[in-house]
């Protein structure tokens, strides 16, 4: 299903998305064609249908900790989904689910200077969101050449939104082959080497780096489902597995409910809970 840009973008006005940015371009659409220019960092302009995309999973899945690849407009969207949850659902998730400091935003970047765009744009919403700046390098994972962060945010999410980072950011070569090929194309692994800590219902959104969530899937080796939105170019992994103990069957069935392996991945924007 594509997200209309129209209804998109009134649901973002409705849920206040459109009202937590600052920047003077923060109404205009981004173009197709348009991309981050290398030279002068100008960060993307909004994409009201990804945000709203981002904005209604966590309400929905009433996410507790989202792990961002990749800081931008989305990181503000995502801190103020995780505020609404808490007002709606902190009582119980404090009460009776294990979750160490819930309802926060871990981001992890290496462009110290989009990490100050996005603390300085997201205003109060910035003491929610933990930015963890570390620098990309060129590796191998089970043999195959990829990308990864030297270090990562210690948390346990129930959320990873994959967006970074660029296939430009990577130090180093492997026998002589680096991302910053331009006609590379991105390629991490750091959601494969944290696999076997996740939690099963713990959801990751590719957005784009169709290569890279392929490279993800054919290496992922729990029990996941796998959904791709053509037109929105998302890619969608859920972990399936029978819950893990007594504190992961209870964040279950609050979080999700009973039925949630056979609902659909993609969100339905009607059914967001109001702002």
């Amino acid at each position: 299903m594509v997200v209309n840009l129209s209804v998109a973008r009134s649901f973002s006005e409705t849920h206040g998305l459109t009202r937590l940015f600052d920047a003077p371009d923060a109404s205009k659409e981004k173009s197709p064609f348009e991309s981050v220019d290398a030279a002068n960092k100008e960060p993307y302009r909004p994409e009201w249908d990804d945000l709203a995309t981002l904005f209604a999973l966590v309400r929905q899945r009433k996410v507790t900790h989202v792990l961002e690849f990749g800081c931008g407009f989305s990181t503000s969207v995502l801190a103020h989904a995780l505020e609404l949850n808490e007002r709606d659902f902190g009582d119980t998730v404090h009460q009776t689910l294990r979750r160490t400091d819930p309802f926060r935003v871990s981001v992890v970047d290496d462009m110290p200077e989009f990490v100050e765009i996005t603390r300085q744009r997201a205003n109060s919403l910035a003491s929610r969101i933990d930015f963890h700046v570390s620098r990309v390098r060129m590796t191998t994972f089970d043999g195959r050449i990829c990308t990864e962060y030297e270090s990562l945010p210690n948390v346990c999410p129930d959320f990873i939104y994959l967006d970074g980072p660029s296939q430009e950011s990577a130090v180093g070569e492997v026998i002589g082959i680096s991302t910053r090929h331009p006609d590379r194309l991105p390629m991490a692994c750091d959601i494969l080497r944290l696999e076997h800590f996740l939690l099963p219902g713990t959801l990751i959104l590719v957005d784009g780096r169709t290569a890279n969530a392929r490279f993800l899937k054919a290496n992922l080796q729990r029990e996941w489902r796998y959904d791709y939105d053509v037109e929105a170019d998302q890619h969608y992994f859920e972990m399936i597995e029978e819950p893990l103990g007594i504190w992961n069957r209870r964040q279950l069935d609050f979080c999700l409910g009973s039925d949630w392996r056979s609902r659909p991945l993609k969100p339905a924007l009607a059914a967001t809970p109001r702002s």
